[in-house]
């Protein structure tokens, strides 16, 4: 994975798109930035942080997936990954369904992923310092560079999707106790049934993360 580091973007997701556009896409491709002024989150909301917090966008072909990934559930994969890299400096953040990363029970980050073609755009934001009190921060101390590598080395290994689901499925039970977002309406995940391809099944409908 090729790693552009910017001091300023509007968006990092924009940034990567207006790359792909004009120059093509050759090889994957991420872009981090400490300072995003204009970011993307979930449902087209605006997803901004105060500098020093964490935005990175990257692109990887469909082909350098694991090839059991349901690819409707790729942000669940590409957020546990992210997790369990967290865990390994010492936070205790865990995965809300589908994509939000958690520091108790505050928000602290998210995943938005979009397929255009063959190839893959996954968008994460993570708030390493306090923005307000209506959203957590990171538990631990985040080396970004040595960190991004190993993520990004983790993507390169292919982890099969059920290896990663066997875990985020023990994980899923901490989501029972909040809500999500379904048709812009908030619905309940007490009485959520989690399925094999990382969709749920509630109120007698199954939902894939739709982002």
């Amino acid at each position: 994975m090729q790693i552009v580091y910017l001091e300023e973007v509007d968006s990092t997701h924009k940034y990567l798109k207006n790359y792909i556009n004009k120059n093509g896409y050759q090889n994957p491709i991420a872009i981090v930035t400490q300072n995003q002024t204009n970011g993307i989150g979930s449902r087209d909301n605006s997803w901004d942080g105060k500098l020093g917090n964490l935005f990175f966008s990257f692109i990887i072909h469909k082909n350098l997936l694991p090839p059991d990934l349901p690819i409707q559930s790729s942000s669940i994969y590409f957020s546990y990954l992210l997790k369990e890299i967290l865990e390994d400096y010492g936070s205790k953040v865990w995965i809300k369904w589908p994509n939000d990363f958690y520091i108790k029970n505050k928000k602290i980050g998210g995943t938005i992923t979009n397929l255009s073609g063959e190839l893959l755009y996954c968008g994460i934001g993570l708030n390493l310092n306090c923005v307000n009190d209506k959203f957590g921060y990171l538990d631990i101390e985040f080396n970004l560079k040595k960190g991004l590598k190993f993520y990004f080395d983790s993507i390169d290994k292919k982890v099969l999707w059920k290896h990663i689901f066997s875990k985020y499925s023990i994980e899923f039970k901490k989501s029972k106790d909040m809500n999500t977002t379904i048709l812009n309406k908030k619905v309940s995940l007490c009485d959520a049934i989690l399925n094999d391809d990382g969709s749920i099944f509630v109120d007698n409908k199954k939902v894939f993360s739709l982002r």
